[in-house]
C-alpha cells in the first residue's frame, strides 16, 4: 500500500491555535494562519522579519515586558537546544469591535527546538495558546486562598509582613502558605509550608496543613513538637506526603528563636549589621517521608534587637539548574542590602531582587518579622 503524501507545508499552516517558525537568529521562517490572524500580521509582513523589527517596542507600551521575556525564551531555545516554556503572562489585545479598547488576555507561550541532519537547532517552534477563559473560571480560587492565609497582627510592638505570590502557571491557588500565632507568655510562632503540587488540590491539603499546626503550636512546648504532632496529622491526609515545614518560636524576654524544619529551606537571620546566618541547625524530613514516627530536632538561636527574622518557601530562591547555595547566596546579598527598610518596604524589594522577571513558577510565600 502506497503510503499519503502529505503537504506539510499546509499541515503546517492549518493547525490549530497560534504556532510560528522562526530561526535561531530569531528571523520569521513561517507563521500558521490563527498566528497571523491574531497578531494582525500578512505573512509578507512576517517572514523574513526579525522578531524585534516585526514587533517593535513602542513608548509606553504595556507589553513590552512579556515581548522580551517571549524574545530571552527563544534564545535560550537557541543556545540550550531545550524546550523552554514561559509562565503565563498577560498580553491585551485591541477589540476589533472597539478600537482603541485592548481586552484583558492571558496566554501560555512554548518554543520547542528542532533539530537538522548536523544535530544542530535549525529551527525554533513557537507555539502560544490563549487561556483566558481558564483564569476568568478560576479566579475565585484567589479569593479562596486568601481566605486560608491569615493577615498579619503586630506581635506587641513588633511588626510582620506577609506575601503570597502563585505561581503564574498555577491560576493563582497553590500549596504554599504561612501561619502566625500568639503563643502563652508573649510568644509568637511562625510558620511557612510548602504542599507538593499545584492548584486548588494543593490549596486544599495546605489549609488543612496550616490549621493544624496553628492549632499544635499552642498547645505544645516547641516548634520540634508541633511539626511531630503535624507529621502524624499529615498521614491522615490525601496529598500532604513530603510537604515541607518550617517554624520558629519568638521568645521576646529571653531574646530567642527556638526553631524546627521539616525538609524546608532554613530560616533567615538578618542582624542589624547586615551579616545574614540561616538556621540551618535542625532540620530533618519531610512530613511522612519516614516509615517510623520519630522526635524532630529543635535548634534555639539568640537574637538582638532591631534583627528580622525571615521565612520563605523555595520559590523565592530556587532556579532551574542552579545549586540552592546560590539561591541563598542571592537571598542573603539582598536582605544586607535593604537591612535598614521596614518588613513591608523589606518584603517587597526581596520579591523584586530574587523573583524571575519572566513570571514565577513556582508558589513564593515570605514572613519578615522585625524583632
Amino acid at each position: 500500500m502506497t503510503e499519503p503524501e502529505i503537504d506539510y507545508t499546509a499541515l503546517f499552516r492549518a493547525l490549530p491555535g497560534m504556532v510560528a517558525l522562526l530561526t535561531p537568529q530569531l528571523v520569521y521562517a513561517d507563521a500558521n494562519e490563527e498566528f497571523l490572524r491574531l497578531t494582525g500580521r500578512t505573512r509578507e509582513q512576517l517572514v523574513g522579519r526579525y522578531l524585534p523589527d516585526a514587533f517593535p517596542e513602542l513608548p509606553d507600551d504595556p507589553v513590552a515586558a512579556v515581548r522580551r521575556n517571549v524574545q530571552a525564551s527563544l534564545r535560550r531555545v537557541a543556545e540550550t537546544g531545550e524546550p523552554d516554556t514561559i509562565a503565563l503572562q498577560r498580553y491585551d489585545v485591541e477589540d476589533p469591535d472597539r478600537p482603541g479598547i485592548r481586552d484583558e488576555r492571558y496566554w501560555s507561550w512554548v518554543n520547542t527546538p528542532v533539530f537538522g541532519s548536523d544535530g544542530r537547532v535549525a529551527l525554533l517552534l513557537h507555539r502560544v495558546e490563549e487561556v483566558t477563559e481558564l483564569i476568568r473560571a478560576r479566579e475565585v480560587a484567589l479569593s479562596l486562598q486568601e481566605a486560608m492565609l491569615p493577615a498579619p497582627r503586630p506581635a506587641g510592638h513588633h511588626q510582620a509582613a506577609v506575601r503570597y505570590r502563585p505561581a503564574t502557571g498555577a491560576l493563582h491557588v497553590g500549596g504554599d502558605w504561612y501561619d502566625l500565632a500568639d503563643l502563652p507568655g508573649g510568644r509568637v510562632a511562625v510558620a511557612v509550608g510548602d504542599v507538593v503540587g499545584h492548584g486548588l488540590p494543593a490549596a486544599g491539603v495546605m489549609g488543612q496543613l496550616r490549621s493544624a499546626l496553628s492549632a499544635a503550636s499552642r498547645v505544645v512546648g516547641g516548634p520540634a513538637r508541633a511539626l511531630e504532632v503535624l507529621g502524624l496529622y499529615a498521614r491522615s491526609v490525601d496529598g500532604a506526603e513530603n510537604a515541607t515545614v518550617a517554624e520558629s518560636f519568638i521568645d521576646w524576654d529571653a531574646h530567642t528563636i527556638t526553631y524546627s524544619s521539616a525538609g524546608h529551606p532554613p530560616p533567615a537571620l538578618l542582624q542589624p549589621g547586615g551579616t545574614v546566618e540561616f538556621l540551618n541547625q535542625a532540620t530533618d524530613p519531610p512530613l511522612g517521608a519516614r516509615p517510623e514516627h520519630a522526635p524532630r530536632l529543635q535548634a534555639t538561636e539568640p537574637f538582638t534587637d532591631g534583627a528580622a527574622l525571615v521565612l520563605y518557601t523555595d520559590g523565592l530562591i530556587e532556579r532551574r539548574r542552579e545549586d540552592i547555595d546560590t539561591g541563598l547566596a542571592r537571598l542573603a546579598r539582598s536582605l544586607a542590602r535593604h537591612r535598614a527598610d521596614g518588613p513591608e518596604t523589606l518584603a517587597d524589594a526581596l520579591l523584586a531582587d530574587l523573583l524571575p522577571p519572566g513570571g514565577l513558577t513556582d508558589d513564593t510565600a515570605l514572613v519578615i518579622m522585625r524583632l
